[in-house]
């Protein structure tokens, strides 16, 4: 019996989710940084075996919106939860339920479908620590399973399939073999760059950046694509440090964003990036659906 079906994984920002769902699938397709809210967009990435195809959704991290862009991030992160299956709820290492984690469980105690806590970087925790962990969540009467896992190392990634199949009903194949995600090639593209700006700003620039695609063209006969991307911020100042001194930080989010770029378009790819800037972007409802975040 060949089994199919939907999973969101949710959770505060910056606890792994993104991780997971690359682990899962095998394949890098949502992008991972060490910086909190790196998600905007709801990622759909298809896992396929033998005996079933799971279409997982990489949410927004939950958390209290302070300008459009977090009420957007937010709503994508908690309209998913009565659309599918099985919901994932990750945590880390966190010894105690914070705010934050408060905030999502009273969101899901009003959730039919069954809801998994995965304990994420338990490689990095002692046996007491999780157990601990663990007793917090599981008394929970409305979350079905507490499961210890290491996104990064793949650790009881298995499990976490195995118990996810065992919720599903019997049901067709929605997407190719061959297919990991149905996000569009440009969307992709976008994210490769926006990772590298993650990678490589300060703090206090990151979430106030945003990447458009403006053309993607392949030289006829050959195997070499042009990829022309604006990179937009809010500030003049912030512009300046995208850039760097001589240009050399930009420098480097292109030639870090054209390597992955190659990897995933498996062509040659001459990357050209610039800045402009558009104040208050993230308050714009127009902005925000012109760099695709919309309902």
């Amino acid at each position: 019996m060949f089994k199919s079906g939907f999973v969101t994984i949710i959770g505060r920002p910056n606890v792994g989710k993104s991780t997971l769902l690359n682990q899962i699938i095998g394949e890098k397709i949502a992008i991972m940084t060490n910086k909190p809210q790196t998600t905007r967009n709801r990622i759909n990435a298809i896992y396929h075996d033998e005996e079933a195809q799971i279409v997982f959704i990489d949410t927004p991290g939950i958390h209290k919106p302070k300008h459009k862009l977090g009420e957007f991030m937010t709503k994508s992160a908690t309209d998913t939860l009565n659309e599918v299956d099985v919901v994932i709820y990750m945590v880390d290492d966190s010894k105690s339920i914070g705010p934050g984690d408060q905030f999502i469980l009273n969101i899901l105690e009003s959730v039919k479908s069954p809801i998994y806590v995965l304990i994420n970087k338990m490689d990095i925790m002692d046996q007491e620590a999780v157990q601990h962990i663990y007793d917090q969540y599981a008394a929970y009467p409305f979350i079905k399973q507490v499961m210890g896992i290491s996104a990064l190392s793949g650790h009881q990634i298995s499990g976490v399939v195995a118990a996810i199949k065992s919720e599903l009903s019997e049901g067709p194949a929605y997407y190719p073999d061959d297919i990991l995600t149905d996000m569009p090639e440009r969307s992709i593209v976008s994210e490769i760059v926006r990772e590298k700006l993650l990678m490589y700003l300060d703090d206090e620039i990151p979430h106030g950046v945003a990447v458009e695609v403006e053309s993607m063209v392949k030289r006829p006969g050959t195997d070499l694509m042009d990829i022309h991307c604006a990179i937009v911020c809010e500030k003049k100042s912030h512009k300046g440090i995208i850039i760097g001194k001589e240009g050399r930080k930009l420098k480097g989010i292109g030639q870090a964003s054209r390597k992955d770029l190659e990897k995933f378009l498996n062509v040659r790819v001459n990357l050209q990036l610039w800045v402009k800037i558009k104040e208050g972007w993230r308050d714009d409802p127009t902005a925000l659906k012109g760099f695709g975040y919309k309902d």
